[in-house]
This record gives structure tokens, sequence and C-alpha cells, in this order.
């Protein structure tokens, strides 16, 4: 099944779950992503109760947390596209985390 472009930029996020595993992002139409936890390294790095600090941003086009200055935009999950933060800013943000 594809997804058109209109779709992509119409979808908006309603629920938010993070697993140890997976993101899982419940759509208002109904519909579910789900994708690997280690996509997005900061989540995947964050504790239980940093995951469970989400908020919908943008009318729900996107999902930010405050505690991981983690931004993820629901058009980005629809297009199978992971985290793009380098190797080095991620190096920085951990040991800020130290």
């Amino acid at each position: 099944m594809s997804i058109s472009a209109s779709e992509i930029g119409d979808a908006r996020a309603a629920e938010v779950r993070v697993t140890d595993d997976e993101l899982i992002v419940g759509l208002q139409d109904a519909r579910t992503i789900s994708v690997p936890l280690g996509w997005y390294p900061r989540l995947l790095h964050g504790t239980p109760a940093e995951r469970a600090g989400w908020r919908l941003i943008g009318g729900g086009t996107g999902v930010h947390w405050d505690e991981l200055d983690e931004d993820i935009s629901v058009a980005g999950l629809l297009a199978g596209r992971a985290s793009v933060e380098t190797q080095e800013s991620l190096g920085r943000w951990l040991a800020s985390r130290a």
C-alpha cells in the first residue's frame, strides 16, 4: 500500500507510546505507526519517565519531548525516516547527561 503526499501531510498524531523497543504513534484517523526505538537515539537513551514526557506539537503534526530535546514529525514517520542527528551531536548530548 502506498501513501500519497496529501495523506502524509494531513496525518495527525493523537497518542504516543514508547516501549523499550518501539515508538508507537496512534493517528487521529485510527492508523498506528510503529518504528524501532533505535531510529531515535535520544529516545533510546532516555529513561522511561523522559520517554513518557511527550506532547503533541503543530496540532498533532509532530511530537516533542522537552527533557530529551527531541522532535519527530508524523510525516517523517510515515515516510520511514529515522533520526538524522550526527554521531558528534549525539555524543555531546550524551556527555551533557552524565
